[in-house]
């Protein structure tokens, strides 16, 4: 007679397929990247004698570090800007019902159904020299020759890094804010607080949540950000991405394209620690309970 399954067994057998899933495609691969960043390449291949010169040539090149601070640099930018953008349109997503908010929701998620480089490739032909916007500018007069600096440029990185990771900010905080007890803010009117005590003290900390986790995956997701870079960024635009892909396509120095990527995870890593000090991990990324 078969003995009935014990709940924590029942469990671990349920966690499994999980557990296996990120073994395989995230700890086996990061564990590689971190072995082979301490080989190093050479005219015959790769070799694996253990060094650490990957590390010495990235700590004593004052340009890796530049280009990480940079990085770095731009993806705060990035997360505050997308923070203030996509902020107002959670809200207003929150405050419909019915039919409207379907259709908003639906018009929402319609430009994330294409590819991530197709709807990265479309800035080109909007902010190029010859592009739609500096044609309209010119056809109202308001300009007598096209501005070169709309692409190209850090802003244009910015902008496009803005547009395809929106999505990432809005939805956290839209969840945080459709699960508010209305009664909060009914009770708060009665007691005589304005529209704007009323998001001060009450809208804005419950949705905190959603704040953070959207924050963080939009940095997250910025950090790492290879192909808006490099299709919008040209030489100012350049970002740690970049610059590992260079290793592994132009200089075929894979030991040294895994020593950055390992450096750059250890940097997001620290941030995630910093937050995680002032917030509970299961807050951020569960988007909190109300």
């Amino acid at each position: 007679m078969r003995s009935p399954a014990v709940p924590g067994s029942r469990q671990a057998l349920l966690a499994l397929p999980g557990a296996l899933w990120l073994l395989t495609f995230a700890v086996l691969p990061l564990g590689f990247l971190v072995v082979m960043s301490f080989w190093t390449t050479t005219i015959f291949g790769l070799s694996t004698e253990f060094t650490l010169d990957n590390y010495a040539t990235i700590f004593s090149d004052s340009v890796y570090l530049t280009i990480l601070a940079k990085t770095i640099r731009m993806a705060l930018i990035t997360t505050v800007l997308t923070l203030l953008f996509s902020y107002p349109v959670a809200y207003f997503l929150a405050g419909l019902s019915g039919r409207s908010k379907a259709v908003c929701l639906l018009l929402l998620f319609m430009p994330f159904w294409s590819s991530y480089v197709v709807r990265t490739f479309l800035w080109l032909p909007m902010l190029g020299r010859n592009g739609l916007l500096n044609t309209l500018l010119m056809k109202i007069g308001a300009i007598d020759e096209p501005i070169d600096v709309l692409l190209f440029s850090e802003g244009t990185v910015h902008l496009g890094l803005i547009y395809v990771y929106s999505l990432f900010m809005i939805l956290p905080i839209y969840l945080s804010l459709d699960r508010l007890d209305q009664r909060l803010i009914e009770a708060a009117a009665d007691l005589g607080a304005g529209p704007f005590n009323t998001f001060r003290r009450i809208v804005l900390p419950l949705s905190m949540p959603g704040v953070l986790s959207g924050s963080v995956m939009v940095f997250l997701l910025a950090c790492g950000a290879y192909v808006t870079p490099q299709l919008l960024g040209g030489t100012a635009g350049v970002m740690f991405g970049n610059i590992i892909a260079a290793q592994y396509l132009n200089t075929n120095n894979w030991p040294l394209g895994a020593a950055l990527s390992v450096v750059l995870v250890l940097v997001v890593l620290a941030g995630m620690f910093l937050v995680g000090r002032k917030a509970k991990m299961e807050e951020i990324f569960v988007g909190g309970q109300h």
